[in-house]
């Protein structure tokens, strides 16, 4: 389970212990309620049809330097040290993406270089769709890098935005995008500018839902109770599969909390406008993370990751999946758990996910066709598959609740490793059909060596080892630039 910032590892913890809050999280709290008045005023006095975008951005900045300093102390100069560094260092090396240890800040950063690459050193017909959309044409100034790396709106719990839409939303460009309507044509509404209040006091409903039950229920259900002695000893596995499943969904709250306070902070400022929908209703989720109802009610594994920080989820298709020339799923798990952190919990809890993954995969790929029709079966079908996926879910990130090494092969160990087991024998049972994507990468390899053929003919020995770089991306994206990950 993925967390979009530097609080993932440290903040973003049990926001109590039933009364007592430690002064981190009150801090963290406090700093983003203040982000929240901040942002009213910032979109009331502040607006791109009252000001400059420069003042828009030294604004955005300093207000984020000062939350990091109250979090944070002094250490919070690193914020700015990196983004510094990095972007002499994306000038002078020619952006290369880094590993940085503030996970918000890496994702920036990466993104951030790979969209530049993308629009400066890459050809358009060697990127997706999605790919074309998000690239950047020019070198970003010191003060737009520094305030897409550190505004006051993100600064703290995220989410990942794309430098394009920050920039538009800077620029005051953002809402006056045209959106594409279900018949294929561009459809803009006589809303040029519309209002975030009632996205936002949905999502404060729904930090403060969360909040209370975080506060009252998830204390009483700790996830280490999956491991004490007499409870493993005592109970029937019905009785520890249905804990493990409660225990794992009372986790849950405190992620969404911050996440959509995080989102709720964007959105009063104005950011996150993402067209209308077909009904003429302005859609506030263009950088939300997570979507709840299809979280708690996933029928299989790649909903539920689908739906679950969906920013960080698109962050590493983007500089990963999309990219990686062997293994993508692998690979990916792989990246996502080394920016987690150093918990070894991180590291089972990934590889854990490959597995399940790719057995989900294949069972679905071989045996959802078949319950279709008619409605009756279909919704058995639907039954056994959320039963499966949640307890999937939750065996899964235990380890990434505990951390340890010891006691997560303690829970592992007193459920005999069975799902691990379980998903080994369906990869070497089960046929595996062969993916779009391996298809598309197929054909791509095809025509980039015809390509390169024909162009090494025509142009005299000049380099054109370009279209070589079509073999790393998808055919096509098959969702929009802000679908989710496809796996």
């Amino acid at each position: 389970m993925a967390t979009t910032s530097t609080t993932g590892s440290t903040l973003l913890q049990p926001l109590s212990n039933a009364v007592q809050l430690p002064i981190d999280q009150v801090n963290f709290v406090v700093c983003q309620l203040f982000a929240l008045l901040a942002a009213v005023w910032f979109r009331t006095y502040l607006h791109s049809s009252k000001t400059s975008s420069f003042v828009r951005h030294v604004v955005a900045t300093l207000l984020g330097l000062y939350l990091a300093f109250f979090c944070f102390g002094w250490y919070a100069l690193h914020f700015l040290v990196q983004s510094g560094i990095s972007y002499c260092i994306m000038i002078i090396a020619g952006v290369e993406s880094m590993h940085h240890p503030m996970m918000i800040i890496t994702q920036k950063i990466t993104s951030l270089a790979y969209e530049i690459h993308d629009g400066m050193f890459r050809k358009d017909e060697e990127l997706t769709p999605s790919q074309r959309g998000l690239a950047v044409r020019r070198m970003p100034s010191l003060l737009e890098y520094v305030s897409y790396t550190c505004n006051f709106m993100g600064i703290l719990a995220g989410p990942l935005c794309s430098y394009k839409d920050y920039i538009a939303f800077i620029e005051g460009r953002a809402s006056h995008t045209a959106q594409t309507s279900e018949n294929g044509k561009e459809d803009q509404h006589g809303k040029a500018d519309p209002s975030p209040n009632a996205a936002v006091t949905e999502k404060l409903l729904v930090c403060g839902l969360s909040l209370l039950f975080h506060l009252t229920v998830s204390n009483m259900l700790p996830v280490e109770y999956n491991i004490d002695e007499h409870f493993q000893a005592t109970a029937s596995w019905p009785t520890r599969a249905t804990y493990l499943y409660v225990s794992l969904l009372a986790a849950r709250p405190k992620y969404y909390f911050a996440w959509t306070l995080a989102d709720a902070i964007n959105n009063a400022a104005g950011f996150g406008f993402r067209g209308y929908d077909k009904n003429g209703v302005a859609r506030w989720d263009l950088i939300s993370n997570l979507r709840i109802q299809q979280i708690e009610m996933s029928t299989s594994f790649k909903m539920f990751l689908d739906n679950w920080n969906i920013q960080t989820a698109l962050w590493l298709k983007r500089v990963c999946y999309e990219r990686a020339t062997f293994s993508p799923t692998i690979q990916t798990f792989f990246l996502s758990a080394i920016w987690h952190g150093v918990y070894p919990g991180y590291y089972l809890t990934f590889l854990t996910g490959v597995l399940m993954t790719l057995a989900a995969r294949a069972v679905r790929n071989n045996f959802r066709h078949y319950f279709v029709e008619p409605p009756q079966l279909k919704l058995f079908y639907d039954i056994i598959t959320w039963v499966a996926t949640q307890l999937t879910i939750s065996y899964t990130v235990v380890p990434f609740v505990l951390l340890s090494i010891k006691p997560s092969f303690t829970f592992y160990s007193s459920w005999y490793y069975c799902l691990h087991v379980c998903s080994i024998l369906v990869m070497l049972l089960l046929p595996v059909k062969k993916s779009q994507r391996r298809k598309s990468t197929q054909e791509n390899v095809q025509l980039s060596w015809a390509k390169k053929f024909d162009e090494r003919e025509n142009s005299l020995g000049q380099n054109s080892f370009s279209t070589m770089n079509n073999v790393c991306n998808q055919n096509q994206d098959t969702g929009s630039r802000h679908s989710s990950l496809t796996q």
